[in-house]
């Protein structure tokens, strides 16, 4: 049965296990990615995540057609564009950092789910690619949206338009794989694994910082980098205190 597996630790690894499908996904599956981002979310002991998939021909050919197909075109637009996107915005916005790790090809959504991660490492066989118009359809989980911001415009157009897949080499190019390796899993538990010489705290600042300039959901990255700061001022600990108490509060400086 298609499902997205947890492995806790540290360096945490979401698996994505459809292999008879090439790891497509279906409801079931973005069900579960969303819950494993919140309890990632809430867990400190992790400090970072890879996201990989069963051994195979693909990292992620998308969305399994046999989920989507025979929706009606309103079913189609409210419940399974909308809820994958949600979904993978999830991710995107994950606390955490995030590497995918791409073994195999990763088409369409599988290709989107990568995007939504901070950094990519991809085997040199695998492909790249954009064939949503191959079956009548566009891209749904941000292939336009984020994928823009992450790749030239044209490449992106060569992909969705003419349908022209993106090969390890040129995505290391075109910046949007951090490494080319033979053994991606392994390149990015290395990377993964400088996060035990940083700080949670800092690495979440940053990839909040970095996102709200990169537009990345901007206005709720600034509203969380405010909030945060006046959580830890004195003002919101008076304020509080004032209000459990009933009393009028007595703010430092005034």
């Amino acid at each position: 049965m298609s499902a997205v597996h947890l492995h806790r630790g540290a360096i945490a690894r979401l698996e994505l296990d459809n292999p008879a499908r090439l790891n497509a996904f279906t409801a079931r599956m973005l069900s579960q990615l969303e819950d494993h981002c919140t309890t990632l979310d809430s867990d400190p002991a992790v400090l970072g995540v890879l996201l990989t998939a069963a051994p195979g021909k693909a990292f992620c050919a998308g969305a399994d057609i046999t989920a989507w197909g025979d929706l009606p075109p309103a079913e189609f637009a409210r419940s399974w564009v909308r809820d994958g996107h949600r979904v993978f915005d999830r991710l995107a916005r994950l606390s955490k950092p995030t590497i995918a790790v791409i073994g195999g090809h990763a088409f369409g959504g599988g290709l989107e789910l990568a995007a939504a991660c901070d950094i990519r490492v991809m085997a040199p066989e695998a492909m790249l690619a954009l064939p949503e118009s191959g079956v009548g359809i566009v891209p749904g989980w941000s292939g336009t949206q984020r994928l823009l911001r992450l790749l030239p415009e044209p490449v992106v157009k060569e992909m969705a338009l003419f349908g022209r897949r993106l090969d390890a080499d040129r995505a290391l190019t075109c910046g949007f794989v951090a490494e080319v390796s033979d053994d991606p899993l392994a390149s990015a538990e290395t990377i993964a694994n400088r996060l035990t010489r940083t700080s949670p705290r800092a690495t979440e600042v940053a990839k909040y910082m970095i996102h709200a300039a990169a537009g990345e959901d901007r206005a709720a990255m600034i509203e969380t980098l405010g909030g945060g700061m006046i959580a830890a001022s004195a003002d919101k600990a008076e304020g509080v205190a004032a209000f459990t108490e009933k009393r009028k509060p007595d703010f430092p400086g005034k």
